[in-house]
């Protein structure tokens, strides 16, 4: 599904990724972790093509075809999504019309035609009902006034409606309580198959209680230094990050 070679990536001239290698497979859910200023945003981001970043070595693909160069409009039409820490608003566009022009947009690249207003409506009562969202929701404007959970609800939903085969989920557990997160979590789970796979990015281990990942990844300094299964998360919560820059160090 994704494959990423010796990434390397900087900002303003800084280096944020060192050489990062990761192959995620369809079906499966990996998860990155790491402290503050590893650079795991950073490869969300880069993943999904934000321009804002160098990338000055390495490659990115997605199902064998190179990404590296696309901008992220190419990148999303091909099954990328990317769930924001920080959602933004858009006054004045409903949940449901943004999703029907970000549904057809993608439809047009792929030289389909717009889907009917008819399969539309059903997409979305089906999409709403498993995500148990309030239809009355869908009329209010992206974000406008949304809560922290509502938001991060309403990127669930979106990635519900697009089906991507690649969704990346950068801290979709900041500032949620935890009937908010187990919700999106298990809208998260419900939306898994063998076609599509899932990069969740976290420092915390809470939201692996809900979406168990396949695989565990520690970024540090802008590497992948330490990789497991979900036990490597259960042991970051206990020992925090130091003992990994002890093995580092050692």
């Amino acid at each position: 599904m994704l494959k990423i070679k010796d990434l390397k990536a900087t900002i303003e001239g800084k280096e944020i990724l060192s050489g990062i290698n990761l192959e995620v497979k369809a079906g499966e859910v990996h998860a990155i972790m790491g402290p503050n200023g590893a650079g795991k945003s950073t490869l969300a981001n880069i993943i999904a093509g934000r321009e804002e970043y160098e990338i000055t070595g390495g490659e990115i693909s997605l199902e064998g075809e190179d990404i590296t160069e696309l901008d992220p409009e190419e990148r999303a039409h091909r099954g990328v999504f990317l769930s924001f820490q920080y959602p933004v608003e858009i006054p004045g566009v409903s949940v449901t019309n943004f999703m029907k022009t970000a549904i057809n947009e993608t439809r047009k690249a792929q030289g389909k035609d717009d889907m009917s207003a008819k399969d539309m409506l059903q997409m979305i009562r089906e999409k709403s009902e498993m995500l148990e969202i309030d239809r009355k929701f869908l009329s209010r404007s992206l974000n406008e006034g949304f809560s922290g959970g509502e938001k991060k609800r309403n990127e669930i939903f979106q990635m519900a409606m697009l089906e991507p085969k690649l969704a990346i989920l950068d801290e979709t557990d900041s500032g949620l309580d935890i009937d908010a997160l187990r919700i999106v979590a298990n809208g998260v789970n419900k939306l898994r198959n063998k076609d599509n796979a899932t990069i969740v990015i976290t420092h915390y281990q809470r939201l692996l209680d809900y979406i168990v990942p396949d695989f565990v990844h520690v970024l540090h300094n802008g590497r992948i230094v330490k990789s497991g299964g979900k036990e490597l998360a259960l042991e970051l919560e206990k020992r925090g990050y130091d003992w990994i820059k002890e093995e580092i160090e050692a």
